[in-house]
């Protein structure tokens, strides 16, 4: 029989998930009740997917901003401190701030415009447009900033970033200088202890202050990259990655992503015989076409994934097939000779027009967006993801 469904994603349900709890077991036993009550079966190179924040959140994974705050004083002195291009949120980086100031007796806060790195505007590129100046070379001080563009909010939050990042510099006992900016360099001019909180663009930046003489350089990812004080830690992203907890806590990116997916994929091997792909996933790398954000604030889509997960998609567009190769075959010739190609295409094939446009991104990014754009961040109450068929194709049907 003919098969006429692709690709499935279905949100899996779960308790709520505290710390200390067996997520493996919690993410296994969901799995497979669900296919019980839902009435589906597991195949092998199915996709279980889990977010990143239940498996912080079972790990224990948090940080207060006095941890923050020590490791700040321990590396760069409770002196002038410049924090470099860090994004516009409350969720992400407001708490890490606190901390931040809270170590230090000022900042120095170099604020990118008009967006930073991931599209949260602090004013228009028209509004930017209309002033005439050159944002790779132009540096402000806050009172031409306020001169020029006034009291602009966010357009989803509805915030002043400026004056809310300032008023917490100034609540957690720091005093606060903040400047605009696309060079990281331009900090060096009030001080050379620096903090590069940029997330994508950290190694750039970290470079280019070094090779300009900052003395005293540092990332994000480098601060709770050890615990403080019984803290939490993320080796590898520190600070990158973390979600505001409480208005004194942060929860970390998780430790460990590689042998949980480890262990939940061997646990489903021994009870289910099917041998399942999983990962674990943060944001999704897709951008918001009216608020032109993008998405992506953690340091990577999925910190660990099973080996099968590896790569890119090796696919063959199908339009251009119909309207190129086999434009002079139609009905069940058609379908019969664009799946002939399809089994018998070549491993090398990255170069030929029928390949272009298939999106030659990493199979775990695609996925992860996939997984987080199905689980969302609200209500839904579906941390788990399962997806069914992804690496089907027009051959297999």
């Amino acid at each position: 029989m003919e098969r006429y469904l692709g690709t499935v994603v279905r949100g899996l349900r779960t308790p709520v998930i505290r710390q200390g709890d067996d997520l493996a077991g919690i993410v296994v036993d969901t799995l497979l009740k669900a296919t019980v009550t839902e009435g589906f079966a597991l195949h092998d190179r199915d996709v279980l997917a889990v977010t990143e924040a239940v498996l912080a959140r079972a790990q224990g994974n948090y940080a207060t901003t006095a941890q923050i705050a020590a490791d700040v004083r321990a590396k760069l002195g409770n002196e002038t401190i410049g924090v470099v291009f860090p994004i516009l949120s409350r969720n992400r980086f407001a708490i890490c701030l606190r901390g931040i100031a809270a170590g230090a007796k000022k900042i120095v806060l170099l604020l990118q415009y008009p967006a930073d790195e991931v599209g949260n505007h602090l004013i228009s590129w028209e509004e930017l447009d209309k002033t005439g100046l050159n944002p790779r070379q132009d540096i402000l001080t806050l009172q031409n900033y306020r001169e020029l563009f006034g009291a602009p909010r966010h357009l989803f939050t509805g915030l002043d970033y400026v004056a809310y990042y300032e008023e917490l510099i100034h609540e957690a006992g720091a005093e606060a200088e903040i400047i605009f900016g696309n060079d990281p360099r331009a900090v060096l001019a009030y001080c050379d202890n620096v903090l590069c909180c940029d997330i994508h663009s950290r190694e750039r930046s970290r470079r280019l202050l070094k090779e300009a003489g900052a003395k005293n350089l540092y990332l994000l990812s480098q601060i709770l990259s050890t615990s403080i004080d019984g803290s939490g830690f993320n080796s590898e992203y520190g600070l990158l990655g973390s979600n505001k907890a409480t208005e004194d806590t942060v929860k970390l990116f998780p430790r460990d992503s590689k042998e949980f997916v480890e262990k939940v994929a061997l646990s489903i091997k021994e009870r289910s015989g099917r041998s399942i792909e999983v990962m674990v996933y943060g944001d999704g790398a897709f951008k918001d076409p009216i608020g032109h954000i993008w998405e992506l604030a953690d340091p990577v889509v999925s910190p660990a994934y099973t080996d099968g997960l590896k790569g890119t998609p090796h696919e063959v567009k199908l339009k251009y097939l119909a309207d190129n190769n086999f434009a002079h075959l139609s009905g069940e010739e058609l379908k019969e000779a664009i799946r002939f190609y399809i089994r018998d295409k070549s491993q090398d094939f990255g170069k030929d027009m029928d390949s272009q446009g298939t999106t030659p991104r990493r199979i775990t990014d695609l996925l992860g967006s996939l997984c987080d754009l199905t689980s969302g961040s609200g209500d839904k109450g579906t941390p788990i993801v399962l997806v069914q068929g992804y690496f089907d194709n027009y051959a297999d049907f």
